[in-house]
């Protein structure tokens, strides 16, 4: 994807432009909208390693909360809330540097550019969030109406 930015970034855009900024005019070069928007993607990609550590069953703060149920409902649901509220500094810190870095590069037109970048990865996590559930119902529709196990290993395909 970084690669696939850099591209347009420096084939589409013109090599320096200028935007009104609150009053003065600032210059823009096509390198400064390649950091906008490479920026976030990273930034997106910090989050999502922060996510899976965080909701997934094989790292330790999934873990604590399960042991946490151990000593009774009141301390699961406090330890729960304290680790949801720890889990999301990582992602606020990370969206709050790139929304710093896009605005001070390009101005307004910097943050609508980190924007898109953000957007540019929504087809992939759509993808991932909408295919595995629709083939899981799929699936399990085909075994609760009696059809043999060659047919799930057919909708695989």
């Amino acid at each position: 994807m970084t690669a696939g930015i850099a591209m347009v970034s420096f084939l589409a855009l013109p090599s320096e432009f200028t935007l009104y900024d609150f009053g003065t005019d600032k210059l823009v070069k096509n390198w400064h909208l390649y950091i906008c928007v490479s920026m976030v993607v990273w930034a997106g990609l910090v989050i999502g390693f922060t996510t899976e550590y965080y909701t997934s069953n094989a790292y330790s703060p999934v873990q604590d909360v399960a042991d946490s149920c151990r000593t009774g409902a009141a301390t699961n649901v406090i330890f729960g809330l304290a680790l949801g509220y720890k889990s999301v500094i990582i992602p606020i810190f990370s969206i709050a540097i790139a929304i710093y870095v896009s605005f001070s590069m390009a101005a307004m037109y910097g943050i609508a550019m980190a924007a898109l970048g953000m957007l540019s990865t929504i087809s992939t996590g759509l993808a991932i969030d909408a295919y595995g559930p629709i083939s899981d119902n799929a699936g399990g529709i085909a075994e609760m109406a009696g059809m043999s196990h060659k047919i799930r290993e057919e909708q695989m395909l």
